[in-house]
This record gives C-alpha cells, structure tokens and sequence, in this order.
C-alpha cells in the first residue's frame, strides 16, 4: 500500500517578481492568467512570454468548449513551460496544455487517447481553495453530458507549485471565502477518506487546524483580518491539497458536480452546500471510526462537542457566506432525482472515497434537504 507521495516541488516567495526573476520567465514560456493578474504583476516586468488571458475566452470555470478555443490559440505557439497562475479554471485549463498531441480535450476527459506530458508545469495559485498546484487532478464542465468530470493521471502533475501570498491581496472577500471553504472540504474528506494515512491526516489536520481558527477570526473581526493571513491560508489550502491529492475527496464534491455543471455555480459555493449534510449521514451512520477522529480535532482545538460540530459549523460558514437554498440558484424538483441519478453514474472516482457508501435514495434525500 501506498502511503504518500508529493512529486511537486513547492516553493514560496514574497513577490511575483521575485518568482519571474528565479525561474526566468522568457519567450519559450506559455502562460495562462487574466488581465486583473497580469497588469499589476506580470506587465511592469516587460516579460517575453506568451500570454493567455482566460477571460478573453468567456466568464465561470472551465468547460470542454473553453479549453478547445484556447487550445486552437494555443497549437502555433511554441513553449517549453506551461505556467498557470490565477484560480481553479486556470489551474485546470493548463494541466490540459502539457499533454502531447492534444486535438480534443473531452477525448482526454474520455481517456480516449494516451495522456503521454511533453511540457514543463508550473503552477502559481492566486486563490487559497483548490490545492489543485499539488494535485494531478483537472475539472471541466463536458457540455454534451451536462455534468462536470474529473481527469485525474500523473500526466498533469505540476513540476513546480509556487506560493505567493502577494497574489491573493487584490482577492474580493466572496471569492476568497468561498474557495477556503473548500479547502476546508478538501482537508475533512480526506480525513476521513479510505485511502487516507497518517501521513495524509498530518496535512489533513494542519489544513482544518488554520483555515477554522482564521474563519473564526474573520467572524469575530471582519473580513479585513484574512489580509494579515493571507500566507497562513495559502499555506492550508496547500496542506489540504497534498492530503486530497494522496487520499482523494468524496461524496461532497460529488454532490456538487451536477449543481455546477447545470447551474454553473462556482466550485467552492457549490461544495459548501453539501459539506455538513453529507458529514451529518456519515456521523449517523458510523460515529465511531475515522470521523471520531475527526471530531476530536475540532473538540481538542475549538471545544465543539461531537453532538453540535456539524451545527457549530454550519453556523460558522453562514456568517461568512451565505448559504442559499438549492432552488435559489435555479435548480427544481424534478431535478432531485436527475441529479442523483447523475452522481451514481458520473462520479464513482469519488463515491469510491466515501467514509461510508451512500445509496442513491440517501443522495436524493440530501439534494431535497438543501432544496
């Protein structure tokens, strides 16, 4: 059995230019960003990169059809190095772009070719949520099947994950929130995941031991008070990354993939919805095995009893960000069952890491819950 693994090398700067100095940005780079990104770092620097803004190729997180455009643009260029820096969608378009002889990427989604890298990837997230610069996983919205997919293999693991807190500054408090939040997610499912070790769970802890006290912080201070944790996030969102990456996440962002791939809501607010319901059936279900241990964490540190942490939580994460029935965001009721229908057979890569297994009926009866 396999333990652990981390083949990215991690590093850390205080300054964007820092990082271009170091691995000397030049013309045989490719790099994928956007405008609000690249005019305070990237353009007083008078970089010789080729540059890919993602916004130029529409709003909201990756799909097959945005990934095609963009590789239409990108075919002629020539690059030795992919750099992605930016959020999730970006993270999640250039792992696509070191892949040799890519003419389709659901083809890649569909494991229809061999996924054989031929580029260097670096990766420099200027969110705190995904973890994604430490993981071999891309998601996409395939548009034909109405769902998102994941992609995991060792062929879109980063060379190179960079950490910059600089980065994450100019982050609207929405859209920081929301994805360390599902950092959070990402920490707890892999906690209690069945590939889960005691190396995961280090990191696991480390994640859900920073990113709660700074929330806590936040609700008694204000949204300005992440500013001063803005390297202590990044640092979580990165331990939670690692664990995820090796233990894998579960029913939570399995729920989510139908919610998001319909209603395109982003990752991180579509995750939230489900995290302490899903958590509450696998307590009901088994309260004595990993999740125990996982309630000790936020007992030991946060003096939560196991019989209130999940409400605990749940009231937590409703100071920070509002959490909006299902219907709110367009969904309806036949849509229940469609959506559970579609998580039994689209999402097995991530019911197979359940704490407990949850049968469709129990899936349905959560979507109807947050309905």
């Amino acid at each position: 059995m396999q333990l652990f693994k981390l083949k990215t090398r991690l590093h850390q700067f205080d300054k964007f230019a820092d990082f271009a100095h170091e691995f000397g940005l030049n013309e045989m780079d490719l790099v994928l960003t956007n405008n609000y990104l690249y005019e305070p770092f990237m353009k007083p620097l008078n970089l010789k990169c080729h540059f890919i803004m993602k916004g130029k190729y529409g709003p909201g997180e990756p799909s097959d059809e945005m990934m095609n455009a963009i590789l239409q643009e990108v075919k002629p260029l020539k690059y030795n190095r992919v750099i992605a820096i930016g959020g999730g969608t970006i993270m999640d378009i250039s792992k696509l772009f070191v892949l040799k002889g890519l003419e389709d990427v659901t083809d890649a989604f569909e494991r229809k070719i061999s996924l054989v890298k031929e580029k260097q990837l670096i990766i420099v997230p200027a969110t705190c949520g995904t973890g994604s610069e430490v993981t071999n996983i891309s998601i996409a919205e395939i548009k034909s099947k109405k769902t998102k997919m994941g992609l995991a293999d060792d062929a879109l693991m980063p060379d190179d994950a960079v950490l910059i807190p600089e980065l994450l500054r100019g982050l609207p408090f929405r859209p920081y929130i929301a994805s360390a939040i599902d950092a959070l997610i990402h920490a707890m499912e892999s906690y209690v995941s069945p590939k889960a070790t005691p190396y995961t769970q280090t990191f696991s802890r480390a994640a859900i031991e920073i990113i709660v006290d700074i929330f806590m912080k936040i609700a008694e201070h204000g949204p300005d008070y992440r500013l001063e944790r803005l390297g202590d996030m990044l640092i979580a969102s990165n331990f939670a990354g690692i664990a995820f990456g090796n233990a894998g996440t579960g029913a939570v962002h399995a729920l989510s993939y139908p919610l998001g791939g319909k209603y395109h809501v982003p990752h991180g607010e579509a995750n939230y919805q489900f995290l302490t319901e899903v958590f509450k059936i696998y307590q009901q279900k088994n309260p004595t095995g990993k999740i125990q241990e996982l309630n000790n964490i936020f007992n030991k540190n946060f003096q939560w009893s196991s019989e209130e942490i999940y409400d605990k939580l749940d009231e937590l994460l409703s100071n920070l960000l509002e959490k909006k029935p299902l219907k709110d965001y367009g969904m309806t009721e036949a849509d229940i069952t469609g959506f559970a229908e579609s998580v039994m057979k689209t999402q097995q890569r991530l019911l197979a890491n359940n704490y407990v297994e949850l049968t469709q009926k129990e899936i349905e009866n959560i979507y109807r819950k947050r309905y």
